[in-house]
């Protein structure tokens, strides 16, 4: 009997430590961002669509381009709170390498080596374009350093295990689109706006009981964290009922058909979106119309 405890222990901790192995952080391959030189001006397009400032900015203040952080999340896993990402060398990101931020932002990794939370959207960000990141991170280093610190997330046990998120991003983390099939270029641009840089899902998607997006529901709509009673609206083609000229003026106005106007976290989105150019407000605007049809 004892030889048969024994056995079994050191087949448990063989698979935890084979399970550790699988799941453990990943960083970008060596020689990912070599040869890709960034542009600023596109980086802050991309700034935009990413919709850095929404989260990094400060509580309360209205200047977008200090990333000082401090804004809370609740969730049912605990409060999260956004990191100071600056320029700032001891408090910021100012002494990253331009590989170790395009780690996290893609592959939810930071410089230490440690999985992040997925309060960070990277299991969208994970979809975009290295060369977009690559402008993304020129343009934030041209951005205002600020020294304030990071506040620390509020996240009990089991969930402060972060070794943990490993397997949560095996089941939930990736670059595989949701929406597939013959799409035009439009269509194409538009999902990598809404799909990767815009993570629209993260807001408009339900989630199951582990915090993954139901990619099944997708942007139909989900409770808002914090906020009894509250849901993000279902954009789905069939439930949003607008033209394509209507999707485009809402986010660029934050005005809809109705003559109603965006509130919430979408004044937010708003003023990000208004800020990305025409063709690219067309091209989500183009993928919202085909989500949850039957076409393409």
């Amino acid at each position: 009997m004892r030889r048969i405890i024994t056995r079994t222990l050191l087949a448990i901790i063989a698979l935890i430590a084979i399970g550790l192995w699988v799941t453990r952080p990943q960083a970008l391959a060596p020689g990912t961002l070599s040869g890709i030189e960034g542009d600023v001006a596109r980086g802050e397009i991309i700034y935009a669509a990413m919709g850095c400032a929404s989260c990094h900015m400060a509580p309360g203040s209205e200047d977008r381009l200090v990333l000082s952080g401090g804004k809370s999340f609740p969730s049912d896993f605990g409060t999260f709170y956004a990191p100071n990402i600056s320029t700032d060398p001891d408090h910021g990101i100012g002494n990253w390498s331009d590989a170790e931020i395009a780690s996290a932002v893609l592959k939810g990794t930071s410089p230490a080596g440690q999985h992040y939370y997925p309060a960070f959207p990277y299991a969208s960000y994970g979809r975009a374009e290295v060369g977009d990141v690559v402008d993304l991170i020129a343009y934030l280093r041209t951005l205002p350093a600020d020294q304030s610190p990071s506040r620390p997330h509020d996240v009990g046990f089991p969930f402060n295990i972060r070794a943990s998120l490993g397997g949560w991003k095996l089941l939930f983390s990736g670059s595989d689109w949701v929406v597939t099939g013959t799409l035009t270029d439009d269509q194409i641009r538009g999902r990598m706006l809404v799909e990767g840089l815009g993570h629209c899902g993260e807001c408009h998607t339900p989630r199951n009981a582990l915090g993954g997006m139901d990619t099944a529901q997708w942007l139909a709509g989900a409770p808002i964290p914090g906020k009894d009673n509250e849901r993000t609206p279902d954009i789905r083609a069939p439930s949003l009922d607008w033209s394509a000229p209507d999707i485009v003026a809402y986010l660029k106005t934050g005005l809809t058909p109705e003559f109603d106007s965006a509130g919430g976290e979408m004044v937010d989105v708003i003023a990000n979106m208004k800020q990305l150019p025409d063709d690219d407000l067309n091209a989500i605007a183009a993928y919202l119309l085909i989500v949850g049809t039957d076409t393409p």
